[in-house]
């Protein structure tokens, strides 16, 4: 990753949704001629630096910066707490790669100890995945084969890969009923990800295999917008069971690093609930018939 590249796009993006308004600015007569949203020496006077050392950091050059500096930058500019752990992630790397004397350790192959998939097996009510930053589905539960089962199915290299699935294969559309906002959660985990670990080679792989083949990542790509995504809902449109929302929670791994423990679940009572029944349903029966060769 051109980590250069990085620091000056994202504080671009970040300072272009900023409004004089939203930075309580003093408002301009309509005939001034602005850029979108703030410009330099006002982030500049936002956060407490020289106008000149601003420049210097949009630049790229964050390597030097301190973390009150860093922090006055989000203050500045605004940003919510996973922007502003991605913008501490990209200075560090600079700082890294600016150590001659030290490599960047490449991160270890991530492998899913048998005692977690015990765990997702015993998770019998709820589908379950591991996964890694690259979203790569390292480990899964019966329930949440049966809930990705499109992903499995497809004709796609292994490990299965959420974002090639969404991105290259034409009948993710139907699968992800909300595709916009299904999209751009898949994006912005790729690039927190790419913050956190700029020297992994498969992510950059992953990442230009997209960019090269998909016009939509490309543009989702540029926005340079990042998350922290620890639960929500997410909605299927199944090919068996239909339409089901559920409720999701991830957990990060402490004990692995760059794992993170997916679950699923429905409101008992509810239509969802019984959807998810159903899809229990479906997967022994799709089982029992794997087992009979029928």
């Amino acid at each position: 990753m051109d980590t250069v590249r990085e620091i000056r796009e994202f504080l671009a993006t970040r300072r272009a949704k900023i409004t004089p308004q939203q930075a309580s600015l003093p408002a301009f007569s309509s005939g001034t001629l602005r850029v979108p949203g703030l410009r330099r020496e006002e982030v500049a006077m936002l956060a407490g630096v020289s106008v000149d050392y601003y420049v210097r950091l949009e630049r790229g050059q964050l390597a030097g910066a301190s973390e009150e500096v860093l922090d006055a930058l989000c203050r500045a500019l605004q940003l919510d707490d996973a922007e502003r752990s991605h913008l501490h992630d990209l200075a560090a790397a600079q700082r890294q790669r600016q150590r001659p004397t030290r490599r960047t350790a490449r991160r270890a192959k991530e492998t899913v100890p048998a005692s977690l998939k015990r765990v997702l097996e015993s998770m019998t009510g709820s589908p379950a995945f591991i996964r890694n930053g690259r979203l790569d589905i390292l480990a899964v539960n019966d329930l949440g084969r049966a809930l990705y089962a499109p992903l499995f199915t497809a004709a796609a290299p292994a490990p299965v890969n959420i974002a090639r699935f969404q991105f290259l294969d034409p009948t993710s559309r139907g699968f992800f009923p909300d595709w916009n906002a299904s999209v751009n959660t898949t994006v912005s985990l790729l690039r927190t990800e790419a913050g956190r670990a700029p020297g992994d080679t498969d992510l950059t792989g992953l990442i230009g295999e997209l960019v090269t083949l998909s016009d939509e990542f490309r543009t989702a790509w540029a926005k340079h917008n990042v998350r922290l995504h620890h639960n929500g809902r997410k909605a299927f449109r199944h090919p068996a069971i239909g339409e089901i929302t559920l409720d999701f929670d991830a957990m990060e791994l402490p004990a692995h690093p760059g794992l993170t423990l997916t679950t699923y679940s429905a409101e008992p009572g509810t239509p969802d609930h019984d959807a998810l029944m159903l899809l229990a349903s479906w997967a022994a029966t799709d089982q029992d018939r794997a087992d009979t060769g029928s």
